[in-house]
């Protein structure tokens, strides 16, 4: 059995109940553009907690009952397969408050795809939604970006 290099992340999509949902408009050149909060699973870290704490780090929301509802992954440069893990989350506490990551705001759902997203965040969107999706990969290598919805 072959055994593979994988790195864990992960990104939320919180709603506010009210049509809106919590974006950042990310600082990094290398992946710039408004996209949903998450970040790194800290060696030994549950997924779950991992991404409460992502978001907390970047947004200063607490959110409660993340559910996940899908997963990104593709094969890096270095050949590790790169898992994101995708949750909902409609139940928080705090203040909205940037960080060093991007500006974090509430937008209407509805006017998100206005904004300059970041690279494949509208596929990715279809598989926060659409409860028939649960995986966004890219199949191959990064030379070959096309992405496969299942």
């Amino acid at each position: 059995m072959a055994v593979e290099k994988v790195i864990f992340t992960n990104m939320c999509m919180v709603e506010d109940g009210a049509g809106n949902v919590l974006v950042q408009d990310r600082n990094d050149p290398g992946w710039p553009g408004v996209v949903f909060p998450g970040g790194h699973v800290e060696p030994g870290e549950s997924f779950t907690r991992a991404v409460i704490r992502e978001v907390f780090e970047e947004t200063g929301l607490t959110i409660e009952n993340p559910a996940l509802c899908g997963v990104k992954d593709f094969y890096n440069e270095t050949g590790a397969r790169y898992v994101v893990l995708l949750y909902r989350a409609r139940r928080y506490s705090g203040e909205v408050r940037s960080s060093k990551e991007g500006n974090v705001f509430w937008t209407p759902r509805e006017t998100l795809t206005s904004y300059r997203l970041v690279t494949d965040f509208e596929p990715l969107l279809q598989v926060f939604e659409d409860e028939t999706l649960s995986e966004f990969r890219y199949p191959h290598a990064p030379s070959e970006w096309d992405v496969e919805l299942l």
